[in-house]
């Protein structure tokens, strides 16, 4: 199955895949401050690296990517940029707050304090490296939510 599919109602702008990241990033930050919601702020770490990843991908590549896998988003980016690699780890470690944080289980999901704050500080780096890759700043601090 190939990846490089296309969802035609995405957006051709990677623009626009980084401002819906910078909201799941500031939304990861606020929920990490209700230790009652570490698997909404998981979840949220997960959609802003996603969505930061395709941005990238769109971006340098003009390649529009289709799928939620982070460590093969992140391997994809490293195909650009070898810079990725020290994130591919982690985004394994993301992949599983994809789906175990939105729906119940009979063995819930229970992320820890350390691993929320660890999660946020992850996701910020590697937002805050793509948004400086592509010098898109400007154009975030302008954006409206969303």
């Amino acid at each position: 199955m190939t990846r490089r599919r296309h969802n035609p109602t995405d957006s051709r702008r990677y623009q626009d895949w980084l401002n819906a990241a910078y909201d799941d990033l500031r939304a990861a930050e606020l929920l990490l401050q209700d230790d009652t919601l570490n698997n909404a702020t998981a979840f949220h770490c997960q959609q802003c690296a996603e969505k930061a990843l395709k941005g990238y991908i769109l971006a340098r590549d003009n390649q529009a990517v289709d799928g939620h896998n982070l460590t093969w988003l992140c391997k994809r980016a490293c195909r650009i940029d070898g810079e990725f690699t020290q994130w591919l780890d982690e985004s394994a470690a993301l992949n599983k707050c994809y789906i175990e944080t939105r729906y119940p289980t009979d063995i819930p999901t229970e992320i820890p304090d350390e691993q929320a704050a660890s999660l946020v500080e992850m996701t910020r780096q590697m937002f805050r490296y793509v948004a400086d890759e592509l010098n898109a700043w400007d154009e975030l601090d302008e954006m409206e939510a969303y």
